[in-house]
């Protein structure tokens, strides 16, 4: 199937678009959205849940995979503009425009493509995620305005309004899946002043996409993680941090600088990676008999030694959480395991690590599964 892009998904649901003739000439074949199976998030307190989709059931929703794109920073149709400090950590591209305009002022810790094959290679991809993301059915419809200390859960979400309202702080609780995928849908995105998106239980800045059918504004001095998908512009404001993408396919993207203080920031995420493995005592253990698990994190950023909690896991189930030690390492012992095959996991979830005068930012990872055996 071959249209201009976009078309096939100019539904409401999907972002109110624009009429496709709006669109830069373009023409690719559009990725079938994938079956979406049930099993792994609740929705929020006041959500609706989609049609045939039971109030609180738990879904797992995939991935949107940005492909070629994930190495931008910033990606525009148009134009990328700038005033002031900004610091963009990440490739700039556009495509297919030319205009990369405030750099310097600005610094780039990337490289800047405009128009040549790798932008167009990096454009594509970033449609084919967009596309995907604005075609997953909705797990849940939520108000306007989002935040102010709300939690939500893995899910797709849309809004009966135009688009959303970012206030005060989002709380995206991955529940200690780190592989859990929040999507949103809608038209436009206003993140008001001084907003903020906290990540919680091993929710990855990857994992988080803003589909917009038309425009992204991030308010000034706020801190915003997750990637935005607009259609056509992304604006960010003065003092905003950005940790994700700003990818506006059609349009600008705009940069506010500041002209003293901490500059704006758009960052990909580039998080040292971490392993956890896990192991217990004793294994076989009997009923009722204390079983203790020791998780090991280890991080690969210069022998920095990752902080955090971990969360200790029966199947999908959180049965407890500890600590990490000065070496790492953390310990759950607990007497209430059924009878049975355990299907045991250790979810490392970080905070940030003093490194000198900055922070260093681990990626959450999951234990492989460890098998307790529970007899008689």
């Amino acid at each position: 199937m071959s249209k201009t892009f976009f078309s096939a998904f100019s539904r409401q649901r999907a972002g109110r678009l624009l009429p496709a003739a709006a669109l830069v000439a373009a023409s690719l074949a559009l990725v079938p959205a994938a079956a979406h199976a049930a099993a792994g998030a609740e929705s929020p307190p006041g959500a609706r849940a989609a049609a045939g989709q039971p109030r609180g059931a738990r879904i797992v929703v995939p991935p949107v995979l940005l492909g070629d794109a994930a190495d931008c920073a910033i990606l525009a149709g148009n134009a990328v503009t700038n005033t002031g400090q900004t610091l963009v950590v990440g490739d700039v591209n556009v495509s297919p425009g030319t205009t990369v305009n405030g750099f310097p002022p600005g610094m780039v810790r990337g490289s800047i493509d405009q128009d040549n094959a790798e932008a167009r290679r990096e454009r594509a991809a970033a449609i084919v995620a967009y596309n995907d993301a604005a075609g997953r059915p909705p797990t849940a419809t939520v108000p306007q305005v989002i935040g102010n200390d709300a939690v939500m859960t893995p899910g797709v979400y849309d809004t009966p309004s135009d688009g959303f309202i970012l206030s005060g702080t989002l709380k995206l609780d991955a529940q200690g899946d780190p592989n859990a995928v929040f999507i949103f849908q809608a038209a436009t995105l206003v993140t008001l002043r001084v907003s903020n998106i906290d990540l919680l239980n091993g929710a990855r800045t990857d994992n988080v996409i803003w589909q917009v059918g038309d425009s992204a504004f991030l308010g000034t001095l706020s801190t915003f993680r997750g990637n935005v998908l607009a259609r056509n512009s992304v604006t960010v404001n003065s003092g905003a941090a950005m940790f994700g993408r700003a990818i506006a396919l059609n349009s600008v993207v705009q940069a506010a600088g500041t002209t003293s203080g901490p500059a704006t920031r758009i960052t990909v995420p580039t998080n040292p990676p971490t392993v956890t493995t896990l192991t217990s005592s004793p294994n076989p253990s009997h009923v009722n008999q204390p079983v203790t698990f020791t998780a090991t994190v280890m991080g690969t950023d210069q022998g920095f030694v990752p902080t955090g909690t971990v969360l200790f896991r029966n199947g999908s189930v959180i049965i407890g959480s500890a600590p990490l030690n000065t070496s790492a390492v953390a310990t759950f012992t607990t007497s209430a395991l059924p009878m049975g095959a355990r299907q045991m996991t250790a979810v490392y979830v970080p905070n940030g690590t003093a490194v000198n005068e900055g922070w260093v930012y681990f990626e959450p990872s999951q234990s492989a599964v460890l098998v307790q055996q529970v007899i008689r």
